[in-house]
């Protein structure tokens, strides 16, 4: 498999006031191209900030960040706000969902932040992603008339809405129970059977085992990186009538 993410010597450094914080101190990883990787460690370890430099939301103080071919660590905001929309998916544990749409509405943002026009065609792709996640008979809802797991679902539709190169999560069950953290586990792991590249923020083990290799962090280092050996396979979601099967042959753009 190509390496979809490569990151060399990167280092984030923060100036607070007279106060100097170093998130990250010449972190160096690949990410191979249907990977799912699990991002672990103390808060302070420099987890959320690698994550956000993996995400174009921040750039490094020094070092390279490559996407693919690309180096995104050299562009300006236009450009890293174009490798965003077009080529990463991003799933928060707070759902990040607008209250006054609807499901299939929210699925549709990063259309609109690409310059898309809405049309018959992009609903129908909208309402295909919504159905995949289980949510067929919810698209006229609003986030308020939705379960936890269910809003995080929706939130799993939009982030494969433009069919990113890479699906990046931070806590994504941080606000569910057990039994709800397990089914949104098991639609990224089918996901992830599908070939979507998935890198995922945890500090929880039982969710960490899900991902096919492990990274823990201390103190702005990976302390260490390993392929997870005791990894949790999920249970087929045949109760919904869910199928990610032939999910990666969907097209790339709407």
């Amino acid at each position: 498999m190509a390496d979809v993410v490569r990151v060399i010597d990167l280092v984030k450094t923060y100036y607070l006031e007279s106060v100097t914080v170093q998130a990250l101190r010449g972190v160096s990883l690949t990410v191979e191209e249907g990977d799912f990787v699990a991002l672990m460690g103390p808060s302070g370890s420099g987890k959320s900030t690698l994550l956000n430099q993996l995400g174009c939301l921040d750039r490094p103080t020094s070092g390279h960040y490559y996407l693919g071919d690309e180096d995104v660590s050299q562009m300006d905001d236009d450009q890293l706000s174009e490798i965003r929309s077009r080529f990463l998916g991003f799933i928060f544990q707070s759902y990040n969902l607008l209250p006054q749409y609807t499901v299939v509405e929210n699925v549709e943002i990063p259309l609109l932040y690409q310059g898309i026009k809405l049309t018959e065609r992009t609903r129908e792709w909208c309402i295909h992603l919504a159905t995949l996640v289980g949510l067929g008979d919810r698209l006229d809802h609003r986030p308020m008339q939705l379960s936890g797991g269910q809003q995080q679902r929706v939130a799993i539709a939009r982030a494969l809405v433009n069919n990113p190169h890479v699906i990046l999560a931070d806590e994504p069950t941080g606000n569910l129970d057990s039994r709800t953290s397990d089914e949104i586990m098991e639609r990224l792991q089918q996901l992830n059977d599908t070939g979507k590249t998935i890198i995922m923020v945890t500090h929880e083990n039982d969710i960490a085992s899900w991902a096919k290799r492990v990274i823990r962090m201390r103190d702005g280092h990976i302390e260490t990186d390993e392929r997870n050996q005791h990894r949790t396979i999920g249970k087929a979601l045949a109760k919904d009538g869910v199928n990610f099967n032939g999910f990666s042959q969907l097209p790339v753009n709407v």
